[in-house]
């Protein structure tokens, strides 16, 4: 991903794409190295998120033309696609923010409509500047914010992705934009010349945005700031191939998991794993172990270390032969599945307005922000 990342949202730490889509194969790309996710995820125990996804796709069967999905602290709290045409809560207290906004649901069903609208015409002309016209491509837009409850420091974002690479992002320190590729470099000028726009954009980010955020965390506090451990276990395939420390069931996502050796961190022959959200909204991930030369005499000096934000004591587990648990092989995921999850995981954009503003103040800043053309 860009330097969006660093400048809106978690400085250092990795989002996820669809990228390479064809009828029968699919990937995710991140941002950074696995290892700078560990680095960045422990520290942030007091940040909140809001973020939101958009995502358009061509010719993928069986699937919706366009998804928009949002989430607060990386779990699903509405959706909205092209097939049902409404946006529908995810979270049973989402249901709790009409008490605040009774024409809430209805109000985001509108822009959605709209925004798919809005997004479609974006997504020809992304296309036509690779000159793609036909075939598999998938055209992504992430918008949200940050919000640290202890300092009071907010952040936001606004990031587009097209097949699964970076296509253009809005610098908020700087309230210009950013384009890696040649073929965006006309959304830049554009969009730089927009002085109104990116001022609103600004506004969005520091103050509507934020805001929202600390309504969405006020109502599913009970849910979204618990903390669960994991369920940890040791997996092999033969006795030849790396042992797998799988941790499931943990939440929130802020978590770490690494090897150690006497006690030190090991940086060599370790395979860091993504942390990966679960059917029941917790998550799961793994880092794998080359033991092809450890001998067995030192398999004592061996521990995978599991850690949770916000929980002072570590899951230790002792590299043990008597442990593991033969796994005969991951299951292959197929594209659409893969596709699907991703989408799940991690979440869209819509406009949140503010209690007590008029609605065309508000939808007047919604289409300042959001609804512009590439």
């Amino acid at each position: 991903m860009l330097g969006g990342c660093g400048s809106g949202g978690r400085a250092g730490c990795p989002l996820i794409w669809v990228g390479g889509l064809n009828p029968g194969s699919c990937s995710v790309k991140t941002l950074n190295p696995k290892l700078l996710l560990m680095a960045c995820l422990l520290p942030l125990v007091s940040t909140h998120s809001l973020k939101y996804f958009y995502t358009a796709s061509s010719q993928v069967p069986n699937f919706p033309e366009f998804v928009a999905v949002g989430l607060v602290n990386d779990v699903e709290m509405i959706h909205y696609d092209s097939n049902t045409r409404r946006a529908e809560p995810k979270q049973d207290w989402m249901n709790t923010v009409t008490q605040d906004d009774p024409q809430y649901w209805e109000w985001n069903t509108g822009i959605f409509l709209g925004t798919q609208q809005t997004f479609k015409v974006n997504f020809d002309i992304v296309k036509q500047r690779f000159n793609q016209t036909e075939g598999v491509h998938v055209f992504q837009e992430m918008v949200g914010c940050e919000w640290d409850d202890e300092t009071g420091k907010v952040d936001g974002f606004m990031q587009f992705g097209y097949d699964g690479e970076d296509f253009v992002a809005f610098d908020l320190k700087t309230q210009t934009w950013i384009a890696p590729t040649p073929q965006a470099l006309i959304t830049r000028h554009k969009l730089d010349n927009e002085k109104a726009g990116n001022k609103q954009r600004k506004q969005y980010f520091t103050e509507i945005c934020p805001e929202w955020l600390k309504k969405y965390v006020n109502y599913g506090s009970s849910s979204l700031l618990r903390t669960e451990l994991p369920s940890v276990s040791l997996l092999q395939k033969t006795p030849s191939s790396p042992v797998s420390c799988h941790a499931t069931g943990f939440y929130p996502h802020r978590a770490v998991m690494f090897w150690r050796k006497d006690g030190e961190d090991l940086h060599e022959d370790v395979d860091q794993g993504e942390i990966l959200p679960n059917h029941d909204e917790t998550f799961q991930m793994s880092v794998d172990l080359d033991i092809s030369s450890v001998t067995p005499e030192d398999w004592r000096r061996y521990d995978c270390v599991f850690q949770l934000s916000g929980v002072k004591e570590d899951v230790v587990t002792k590299l043990d032969k008597a442990e593991i648990r033969t796994n005969e092989g991951k299951s292959e995921i197929s594209s659409l599945a893969v596709l699907a999850l991703v989408i799940a995981a991690v979440g869209f954009f819509i406009y949140r307005k503010k209690s007590g503003e008029k609605p065309n103040h508000r939808r007047r800043l919604f289409l300042l922000c959001f609804d512009f053309r590439l």
